[in-house]
């Protein structure tokens, strides 16, 4: 089965798109925002690698989706893994005012957070970019 690069190139494009709103949003002090939108981009990004397998992408948790792209027979540094646990755990709290005992979820996340959930969510991108360039050099089939 031949790598669907039309599928793939929607969700980098929409994972790109993404992570430069979250750039934005640190700009502008949104640093909750820029966290969830870190996050997205990254799903995105893995979701798009999935679906340009042909593989069904259900689910929100980058960890999971990598674990899926593993048993395809892509090699996942452990490194890249804790990246995605840790956007992961912006997935939910950066959104919902009960997910905190008190105050809102912006209250709870700085600058440094947020830069932090940018980088993850960049080399998560880069992984995938890389990993979809092997695949056209056909080191993995699909």
């Amino acid at each position: 089965m031949a790598f669907d690069q039309d599928e793939y190139e929607r969700w980098m494009a929409q994972a790109e798109h993404t992570l430069k709103s979250a750039i934005g949003d640190v700009d502008d002090g949104d640093y909750g925002w820029a966290c969830f939108k870190a996050q997205q981009a990254a799903e995105y990004a893995v979701k798009g690698l999935l679906y340009g397998l042909g593989v069904a992408a259900i689910g929100h948790s980058i960890l999971r989706l990598l674990g899926i792209v593993e048993r395809k027979g892509v090699k996942v540094s452990d490194e890249l893994k804790r990246k995605a646990r840790l956007l992961d755990r912006h997935y939910i709290p950066t959104r919902y005012v009960n997910a905190h005992v008190e105050g809102s979820p912006f209250e709870y996340y700085d600058r440094e957070t947020a830069e932090e959930s940018i980088r993850c969510s960049r080399e998560i991108l880069e992984f995938v970019k890389s990993t979809v360039s092997e695949f056209a050099d056909s080191r993995y089939t699909v």
